[in-house]
């Protein structure tokens, strides 16, 4: 049977993959469903919140401080991903400008200035993940929610403030922007005040990053009729500064003295201005562990959503590894389950917390939504030969599974045939770098510590034969362990 639809039938996923389809709860305001969900820790705007049952523009901003997003990242993407599956305008916001400059907010230290060939170089990856991340959304959603008619979603499309930054002078941002902001407030942001309170201090560059970002959310208000913004809650400066500028600055007030159209706010169009119940900020709760860690984090290397940074295994194996009190909530924010489904695991899994079920479920969900239904069968070939223990737990994959999944892991050996047929096990250990010699591999054997598909191998002369059920994957695949944790993976190719 395919892993993909074992696990499906095993966890009782939705979906095109196997199991039940439960239908989810879909309210006609999406902030409802966020906060169900646990997404929200404040809004700016409580009669905003409770008029989006309209298709609304929402945005979210990302600065390219690296090439990858990560899982701190994809918290706030979720959030937006509930509001396009709601029929909502979508807008991420690569901060190719602003990035330039660097957010202070969660920082002890200035950022490092980003040169113009690294910011090129982090756009560009960045923009390609928003686009993956939505498209594979979309399809994650699409089989687990039968009432989604995902052709008529709007598409979403990712802007650059560059666009509106790049003809923009000094004179002209004070002159239009400058004057609106108001020097008590900004220095009373919580990501400000932790800076002049540190020996470090903080640069004028850093201190006018909330002037860039509220006039991001003033320009997208204005020009996309973007009334909604969406940030962790560490963000909530900024935000409420894009607010007070909307509600300050209004966009009749664009003219200079001559009575012209300033460069700044040329080609305006008026037609597509916030709605009436002015602009709405929300903030999503930062993730944290249950030890009140910094979620995503470990020694400082975040899990990155570029498979080149970190693989779909290894973000399954992270997932895996969730603490029992920090699992329903990752299965509420970073899937699309229904809840019901998710009370129904998390039941299953208090009743016998050593089977990892929620955990599993959890790992498979994200593991797809990051990289879809290949990069999920990759994470689960690698964990079954990694960490399986039952001949049954490898089984299930083709030649073609094993090869995907090992093309590029030095631990894949691919040997012709010739060279396996007559050889004992004794031999093949040898051959693949498994032990040094024979009777190294006779002494393994003896402490029951060599094991041939996770049967563990007690005859030192056994043969195995290349296409029969000796071997996995169509009879070309052989999975040599020694101890607990060294594997060779053979594959056998044709002598022709």
């Amino acid at each position: 049977m395919n892993p993909l639809r074992r696990l499906a039938i095993r966890c009782g996923r939705p979906g095109a993959v196997g199991g039940f389809c439960q239908r989810r709860p879909v309210h006609s305001n999406v902030v409802e469903t966020l906060r169900e969900r646990n997404f929200i820790h404040s809004v700016t705007n409580d009669a905003a919140a409770y008029k989006l049952e309209k298709p609304t523009p929402a945005y979210c901003g990302v600065d390219p401080t690296a090439d990858s997003l990560h899982l701190g990242n994809m918290v706030t993407l979720m959030g937006l991903l509930h509001f396009h599956l709601a029929g909502h305008q979508v807008l991420p916001l690569v901060g190719n400008a602003t990035g330039m400059i660097g957010d202070p907010s969660g920082k002890s230290s200035e950022r490092v200035a980003l040169g113009q060939s690294t910011l090129a170089k982090n756009v560009a990856g960045i923009e390609a993940q928003l686009d993956r991340f939505f498209r594979r959304g979309t399809r994650y959603a699409a089989q687990r929610m039968p009432d989604l008619d995902h052709r008529g979603l709007k598409p979403v499309r990712i802007l650059h403030n560059a666009d509106w930054y790049q003809d923009m002078n000094i004179l002209a941002f004070l002159g239009h922007i400058g004057r609106y902001a108001r020097v008590g407030t900004m220095m009373a942001r919580d990501s400000v005040k932790s800076r002049l309170q540190s020996s470090q201090g903080i640069s004028f560059t850093e201190f006018s990053y909330q002037l860039l970002q509220a006039y991001d959310f003033w320009y997208l208000y204005h020009h996309h009729g973007c009334c909604v913004q969406l940030g962790g809650s560490d963000q909530w400066g900024n935000i409420t500064a894009g607010t007070d500028l909307i509600s300050r600055m209004p966009f009749s007030e664009t003219k200079n003295e001559t009575g012209e159209t300033s460069v700044l706010y040329e080609n305006l169009d008026t037609s597509s201005k916030g709605g009436e119940s002015g602009p709405l900020g929300i903030t999503i709760s930062l993730l944290t562990t249950a030890s009140g860690e910094k979620f995503g984090k470990s020694a400082g290397n975040a899990i990155w959503l570029d498979e080149n940074r970190t693989s779909a295994f290894d973000v399954y194996q992270f997932f895996v590894k969730t603490a029992d009190a920090d699992v329903e909530k990752l299965l509420k924010m970073f899937t699309l389950l229904p809840l019901p489904r998710i009370e129904q695991v998390m039941l299953t899994h208090r009743e016998a917390p050593e089977r990892f079920v929620a955990q599993k479920l959890l790992a498979a969900e994200v593991t797809e939504l990051i990289h879809g239904i290949p990069g999920l069968q990759k994470a689960l070939c690698s964990t079954a030969v990694l960490f399986g223990d039952q001949l049954s737990s490898i089984q299930q994959f083709s030649e073609q599974d094993f090869v995907d999944t090992f093309a590029h892991d030095q631990r894949m050996v691919s040997v012709p045939a010739s060279d396996i047929e007559g050889k004992s096990v004794s031999d093949i250990a040898v051959l693949l770098g498994s032990c040094q010699s024979k009777s190294a591999a006779a002494r393994l054997m003896s402490a029951g510590g060599l094991y041939w598909n996770n049967k563990p191998v007690v005859d030192k002369m056994w043969k195995p034969l290349v296409g029969t059920d000796d071997f996995l994957g169509q009879g070309t695949i052989g999975i040599l362990r020694t101890g607990k944790t060294s594997h060779r993976i053979l594959r056998v190719l044709s002598n022709n």
